[in-house]
């Protein structure tokens, strides 16, 4: 699996308002991560909007392809779009991938 880690930022005054869809994400949504290969998908949210978040995948285009065909994801970005700042595009593309220059797992496993 490989592990992605993105930025996103969200707008200051739409803060409340993401952290409240987020509490309660579609269930088709939710369903359609998983099927596309998005697994232990966690999103952390800084006061200021920053947005920081994590996914495994074993194939990032294939899962991002995968969750691009899906109708509800069609709709959940059409939706989110609104949120971000300096977006280029959906958010589960416009994202910046953050390098991953530590793992303690990696570094236990070649000691």
């Amino acid at each position: 699996m490989k592990r992605i880690c993105f930025q996103l930022q969200v707008k200051p005054g739409r803060i409340d308002e993401y952290k409240r869809r987020h509490a309660a994400v579609w269930p088709e949504m939710l369903q359609a991560l998983q099927r596309s290969g998005w697994h232990n998908y966690s999103l952390f949210l800084r006061p200021d909007g920053l947005l920081i978040g994590y996914f495994e995948t074993e194939d990032l285009a294939a899962a991002q392809a995968a969750m691009a065909a899906t109708e509800v994801n069609g709709r959940w970005q059409a939706e989110m779009g609104e949120f971000f700042e300096d977006l280029d595009g959906a958010p589960d593309e416009g994202f910046v991938r953050l390098e991953e220059v530590f793992n303690l797992e990696d570094q236990l496993g070649g000691a």
